[in-house]
């Protein structure tokens, strides 16, 4: 998949596209569908599909200081959505000057006169250009005028209990942060994911029995409720492309028999032991075992990683 980050970067060759805008943020399962429908469409056009995304999130630079949690990175996005079948993804810098965009300046800059869009998919609930004053009706409007059409795609629902959830990155957000894991799967399409390098900790882990990797991941990265969980390790290349997954226990916390004050993911790979300092990596949430808890000493503490191992083991039929 080809992939740029402004719009000077766009080719000056890159013909008609069929483009889907939004910030994607999780590739849910409502994401999903739409995505689904922009390639559907381009290949039955025979034009590549292109996926336009933003960066930093629109909200920080609306709202200064209201930056959502985010839950997929842009790498692990792009692998998300090549999966998917997306040919190529650019990345908008939002900035002060792109917010001040009249939606209809936004329409020719950006998709009429950089990506050459022959038709646009969007959700039906899809806003753009100053203020959010342009809505899928507008947009469509404008398509007329500059050459191309218009597809606005329904929300994915979740029927949960007696009542229908709307997919929404917002709502895996308010799982995330809950420890509510199989929901966010549910939504998601697969397990929530974090993604970072691993770092050095205090190693107290090993001294234990029980060595783990200290994943350290971006600024406002969707980290679980504080808790120990049972998941994946996954490897992943300097490109963010995953590679080998191990069964793993993780724990999200501060290590509060231990008088911590940060937070950390550290997972340790079941029925595996080697050095991974520096390595690119990705710890996939699967279930909550149980909250974050602080122990008397050192004995109650490694007593219940032995049931933590156990459990997580159980869970993940190893």
């Amino acid at each position: 998949m080809l992939r740029w980050r402004g719009l000077d970067a766009v080719p000056g060759d890159l013909g008609r596209t069929v483009v889907t805008i939004g910030m994607y943020d999780g590739v849910h399962r409502g994401h999903q569908k739409l995505i689904g429908a922009a390639v559907a469409r381009a290949r039955a056009l025979g034009r590549p599909c292109l996926l336009l995304t933003f960066d930093p999130h629109p909200a920080e630079v609306v709202r200064p200081g209201s930056h959502p949690a985010i839950l997929t990175s842009l790498d692990r996005k792009a692998e998300l959505v090549e999966a998917l079948g997306v040919d190529a993804m650019c990345v908008l810098p939002f900035t002060p000057d792109l917010m001040r965009l009249s939606p209809e300046s936004f329409t020719h800059t950006v998709l009429a006169s950089t990506l050459h869009a022959s038709h646009v998919v969007v959700g039906e609930n899809f806003t753009y250009g100053h203020r959010a004053a342009g809505t899928v009706a507008t947009l469509t409007a404008e398509g007329r005028r500059f050459g191309f059409t218009v597809e606005g795609v329904g929300l994915a629902s979740l029927a949960e209990e007696a009542d229908e959830v709307t997919i929404s990155s917002t709502y895996i957000r308010a799982c995330v942060a809950a420890g509510d894991m199989r929901s966010a799967t549910g939504a998601l399409g697969r397990p929530h994911r974090v993604d970072g390098v691993v770092v050095r900790g205090h190693r107290r882990g090993r001294q234990m029995g029980y060595p783990t990797a200290n994943v350290e991941s971006a600024p406002y990265t969707a980290i679980p409720a504080d808790g120990v969980y049972a998941g994946h390790f996954v490897l992943r290349d300097v490109e963010g492309a995953s590679g080998a997954r191990f069964p793993a226990a993780i724990s999200v916390g501060t290590n509060p028999t231990f008088d911590g004050t940060r937070r950390t993911v550290e997972a340790h790979l079941i029925d595996w032991d080697g050095d991974l300092y520096g390595e690119h990596s990705g710890v996939e949430f699967v279930s909550r075992l149980r909250g974050m808890l602080r122990f008397s000493g050192m004995d109650e503490l490694v007593a219940a990683m032995d049931q933590d191992l156990l459990d997580a083991r159980a869970l993940l039929e190893l």
